[in-house]
């Protein structure tokens, strides 16, 4: 995962700054060249090359390039202002936050039916992020109430609170608790002689002495003026001890709290009431936001398997404050969240299911931070409890509007959206939809379990395709209230691509029925075809190479890999939203699901067969001298070699097994 880390000692003035990503106005000048070869490509195709023997192909085909031109356009659109983000950690701002006003942080692990084990690894991580102790709470939100998952959360819980980090925080508090009884006991040994000493100090006012003791008596009336004067302001001695003691009790208690509260690791498992919806992962937040049991400022979302790094909240809280020269104090700002990238550490050698994510992690969340766009994507982020509560009573309050019976789902139904399966980029939506903010720091500060099996790869993929489609249907970005003409591109574009699978099958049959019937969707593959598609096709994978600098060649080609391989799984995507299909919430498995998968992949395989089976065709004619236009075979082979190295991929992850430890 490329990401920026700064180091400890910044060398630039302020608390943060953003500058655009290297090389970008070197990509702009290319997919400004790209955009305009493109468009005199499809020109071309347009007016001069559809074969209208053949219309049921070659209009298809000519749909697939214009739809894809226009993704294309997006695209580079999308990228045109990625910003690289460099902020100070907490503890280096200038000028520095005291650490008394560091906000109270809860860390929410979300899980399902993830062993104990793992979720133990991520709590363990998280209780040992370098952040005071009593700001801090970590919960475990158990969606399976499971009787093992809380039974870790209780020993854990206790092992924390033996640990030397909790056992000093304990004696300081006890420190200071004992201080304040000290004082307390002392005030109580001055309160028994108050009365006497105010009744004297009054009566002597009103009798006539020497002048010694005259002297003696003015000095006493000013001590106690000067006291009753001290704020808070009492007219006697007797309630300004009062006041005192009464202050000094709040503080004992206060005390007496913080120690009851540093037992920071806790369990939280929602009741789920039959027939009522539970939303799922969204409807687990929610819970736990709304619950009452939670009260952090700021809320660290974490997958069950996703392992944060110490330095995490010091280096994402900065983000949220802004420092006023008039009032001389920090002040909260409007930014509801800051993302930050996802990668795994279980990735074996090769990247076989496709999961490195440089690309979307690097340049497109960088180009989405550049228009208040960056996307949450449910794990390694902080939120605002503040702007989830205001938006998610406003939704609620317009669901309830409709329909009185959802009153029941009050505590599910909040600042996290549970209008799809994919929570996450809903929530995004509808936050900068109320004017909300958001950052992308790229610096990789947890890292998670990525699936190491095709199926449990392929439910993951489905799921995200099938809720992102949902949300188009459901709150189509282009006519949402709130969003800039930027973000609704943004938001468009993510869903845009995934209508992609039916050009895919389109561009990946062409060459197929070539072979076997030598029917062709365009009219001229000559002169003319090369002198428009060579210079649009190079100019395109310069401008690609360009926005991906940076991310090695081995994982751009997985990715280019995967997005044409998963065809089938996104025409299922689009096919069972928009016929209304129920579709729940899978929790991507944890651990290995053994086995071969070549029955998940059969599309892919069919496609594969008759491609080969195609080149071989075309070389049985050429060598029996009955093939016609060699130079048009010889282009669709290209074609469908380069077709056959994409499909390759999922493929080989259908098979794909582990290497065994000797």
């Amino acid at each position: 995962m490329t990401s920026i880390s700064i180091n400890n000692s910044p060398n630039f003035s302020g608390n943060s700054r953003s500058i655009l990503k290297k090389r970008t106005l070197l990509f702009r000048y290319l997919a400004e060249i790209n955009l305009i070869f493109g468009l005199w490509y499809l020109q071309w195709r347009i007016t001069h090359s559809i074969n209208f023997d053949a219309l049921w192909l070659s209009i298809p085909l000519l749909l697939a390039e214009i739809y894809s031109y226009f993704g294309g356009v997006m695209f580079v659109i999308g990228l045109w202002r990625p910003l690289v983000r460099q902020i100070k950690s907490l503890d280096q701002m200038t000028p520095p936050l005291p650490k008394t006003d560091w906000p109270n942080v809860d860390v929410f692990i979300t899980c399902y039916n993830e062993p104990p084990e793992i979720v133990e690894q991520t709590a363990q991580a998280a209780l040992a992020i370098d952040y005071p102790a009593s700001k801090l709470r970590v919960y475990v939100l158990d969606d399976g109430n499971s009787a093992a998952m809380r039974t870790m959360t209780e020993e854990l819980c206790i092992a924390d609170l033996r640990s030397p980090r909790l056992q000093q925080e304990a004696n300081r508090i006890d420190a200071e608790r004992s201080c304040l009884m000290e004082r307390l006991q002392k005030l109580e040994n001055l309160t028994s002689n108050a009365q006497a000493a105010e009744q004297w100090l009054q009566e002597s006012s009103s009798e006539v002495y020497s002048p010694e003791e005259n002297t003696v008596g003015s000095i006493v009336q000013s001590l106690r003026q000067l006291i009753l004067w001290l704020p808070p302001t009492h007219q006697s001695i007797a309630e300004r001890l009062k006041t005192e003691r009464q202050a000094l009790e709040v503080a004992i208690n206060q005390k007496e709290l913080e120690l009851v509260e540093l037992a920071r690791f806790r369990y939280i498992a929602r009741p789920k009431t039959a027939g009522v919806a539970h939303h799922a992962k969204a409807g687990n937040l929610n819970y736990a936001i709304f619950s009452g049991e939670t009260s952090g400022e700021f809320i660290l979302t974490l997958d069950a398997d996703h392992i944060p790094k110490l330095q995490f909240l010091k280096r994402v809280l900065p983000y949220f404050y802004t420092y006023n020269l008039f009032t001389g104090k920090y002040e909260q700002n409007r930014i509801a969240f800051v993302q930050t990238p996802q990668d795994f550490y279980n990735i074996p050698a090769g990247d076989p299911f496709g999961h490195r994510a440089s690309l979307f992690y690097g340049p497109l969340q960088q180009g989405k931070d550049g228009m208040n766009a960056a996307f949450y994507t449910g794990t390694n982020a902080i939120l605002r409890r503040e702007a989830l509560i205001n938006v998610g009573l406003q939704y609620f309050a317009d669901d309830f509007a409709k329909d009185e019976k959802r009153l029941d789902e009050f505590q599910l139904v909040g600042g996290v959206s549970s209008n799809s399966i994919t929570e996450d980029m809903n929530t995004a939506m509808r936050l900068h939809g109320a004017g909300w903010k958001s950052v992308y720091h790229n610096e990789l500060l947890a890292e998670g379990l990525a699936p190491d099996d095709l199926s449990s790869t392929l439910k993951q993929r489905l799921r995200w395709a099938q809720g992102t489609i949902q949300v188009l249907l459901r709150e189509n970005p282009l006519t949402k209230p709130g969003l800039t003409f930027w973000q609704r591109l943004q938001y468009f574009k993510t869903m845009y691509s995934y209508f992609s699978g039916f050009a895919t099958l389109i561009f990946i049959s062409c060459p197929i029925i070539y072979f076997f019937t030598e029917i062709v969707p365009v009219k001229s593959y000559g002169s003319d075809f090369a002198l428009h598609f060579l210079p649009a096709f190079i100019i395109n994978r310069l401008t690609f190479l360009a926005a991906t600098w940076g991310i090695s060649a081995s994982e751009v080609w997985r990715s280019e890999q995967y997005a044409i391989a998963l065809f089938p799984l996104l025409i299922q995507a689009v096919w069972s939203v928009f016929t209304g299909q129920k579709i729940n919430f899978q929790v991507t498995p944890k651990q290995r699901q053994s086995g071969i998968y070549l029955r998940l992949v059969w599309p892919q395989l069919v496609i594969f067969t008759l491609t080969m089976l195609g080149i071989l065709w075309s070389i049985y004619r050429f060598v029996t001298g009955h093939l016609n236009n060699p130079l048009v075979h010889l282009l669709n082979s290209a074609w469908a070699i380069y077709n056959l190295l994409l499909l390759w991929a999922i493929i080989r992850a259908s098979f794909w097994q582990p290497v065994k430890e000797a």
